[in-house]
């Protein structure tokens, strides 16, 4: 029986019956319908859990559900016109997240066979959008499932940083020659101007002694030009501070935290490669700790975040930003002839850096001539196979060469002692050595080490800055 052809007294008193809601659904469907009787009988006695899956096909447009609680194949149909449904759509999308019981099987077993076309109740975006998205819209999907990428993720976090990137260009020459041009990238940390870029960009480092306080041209993603001037430079870590002043403050981006990175999540690289001023590129962490001896750089010891980002010449010095739109890194290098390895320095280190240079006007490295290596169960398991008399320890860094003239050798420092304890402090990583010793030179450090046979040594070692040039 068409719902057109019944009075209105008999539908009131099943909306009556069944819930307002329900009741308002049937009131104003469009005079275009067709509810066979018996199938909207069956729908209104589901309350509001069968008059929101109603609602749901209406807001789709085709209005089609399947109903299977009588055992044969009964089609209801409903529609409406686009102004209620938008309405009905926003209505009933906050009733399927409202009541997660809306679809358990216990609860409807007439309508588990329904199926919803274009389904909402499993979108991250708002059905309120889904004409947005479309449309050219840009819904913030990501607020319908914390920590996923969502559709303007990248985009806003780029966004976030962008203004505070900046194109540095700088002549490198001697007598007056003009011998090379050096384009990188930076980003501005403090309104006042400072800006984190890349040593090489700004930086001669032919000589041992790099060039500082000289001038670079500094451009911002509006426009604006500047003289920046070049306060310090880091040959080791290739990390740079440049200064520019402005008459109102300068956008600036917020710092992050590289500890907290994991290998997989996903990272931005900003800059201007290849003078390409405001681009941006994505990818993912590779390795959170990557060695410099791993890259077969010698010196002093440093660790590196890989990415597969996209880094070419003229991003170095811009900033590796993470989804919340704080840097976590500056863009040094990739391998040449080779995609999706590229390495930033961790932005904790760099704070350090920077640290260092308000302190001392330069990064000062305590050395101690030692080579050392972190062991874990299975190094441990190995030379405990090579050499029955090496130590029985389960932790600690092993020391297989030690400099000879260095304040390791002063100290008494042999290959093969096992530091287990620096500064009074548990040890078992040489990044925990580097820490504790920090920036201090000139201070004595007690060390407990173990030796073959479980012989343990206390020392007391004084470390030496380390030699630019070593």
């Amino acid at each position: 029986m068409d719902t057109e052809t019944r009075g209105p007294s008999r539908r009131k008193a099943e909306a009556a019956r069944d819930g307002r809601f329900a009741s308002f659904l049937v009131g104003h469907q469009p005079a275009k319908r067709h509810i066979p009787h018996a199938a909207l009988s069956r729908m209104l006695r589901g309350g509001r859990r069968a008059a929101l899956l109603l609602a749901a096909a209406v807001a789709t447009g085709s209005g089609v559900l399947a109903d299977r609680g009588s055992g044969s194949a009964t089609a209801v149909y409903a529609s409406a016109s686009p102004p209620l449904r938008q309405v009905l759509s926003a209505a009933a999308a906050e009733g399927l997240r409202s009541s997660a019981r809306l679809f358990s099987p216990w609860q409807l077993p007439a309508y588990q066979g329904f199926p919803i076309p274009n389904s909402f109740a499993s979108a991250s975006v708002s059905p309120a959008n889904l004409s947005d998205q479309g449309s050219g819209g840009s819904p913030d999907d990501s607020r319908y499932c914390p920590g996923c990428l969502g559709r303007n993720s990248i985009a806003n976090a780029a966004s976030a940083v962008g203004p505070a990137v900046v194109n540095i260009s700088s002549m490198q020459g001697t007598h007056g020659w003009v011998l090379a041009k050096s384009i990188g990238s930076g980003t501005i940390i403090d309104p006042d101007g400072t800006i984190l870029t890349c040593a090489h960009v700004v930086a001669d480092f032919q000589s041992t002694k790099a060039v500082v306080r000289r001038k670079v041209s500094v451009t911002l993603q509006d426009g604006r030009e500047f003289e920046g001037v070049v306060l310090n430079a880091d040959r080791h870590s290739d990390i740079a501070v440049v200064k520019i002043k402005s008459k109102t403050p300068l956008p600036a981006a917020r710092l992050g935290s590289s500890s907290r990175l994991r290998p997989g999540d996903w990272i931005i690289a900003l800059g201007c490669p290849l003078s390409l001023q405001n681009t941006v590129t994505a990818g993912i962490v590779s390795c959170v700790d990557r060695k410099s001896s791993d890259l077969g750089l010698g010196g002093v010891r440093r660790e590196y975040l890989q990415t597969d980002c996209a880094i070419n010449q003229g991003n170095s010095g811009g900033p590796l930003v993470n989804l919340d739109g704080e840097i976590v890194g500056v863009n040094v290098m990739k391998v040449a002839d080779a995609d999706g390895l590229s390495f930033a320095v961790p932005i904790d280190s760099v704070v350090k850096i920077v640290e260092n240079f308000k302190k001392n006007g330069r990064v000062v490295r305590p050395w101690l001539g030692l080579k050392m290596l972190d062991l874990n169960p299975m190094i441990i398991a190995q030379l405990k196979e090579k050499s029955s008399s090496f130590p029985d320890v389960r932790k600690g860094v092993l020391v297989p060469m030690v400099t000879p003239g260095s304040p390791a050798e002063h100290a008494g420092f042999r290959p093969g002692d096992v530091v287990f304890e620096f500064n009074g402090k548990p040890v078992e990583s040489i990044k925990e050595i580097i820490d504790i010793m920090g920036d201090k030179v000139g201070v004595p450090f007690k060390v407990l080490a173990k030796r073959a046979n479980n012989v343990t040594v206390t020392l007391t070692v004084i470390p030496e800055e380390a030699d630019a040039s070593r």
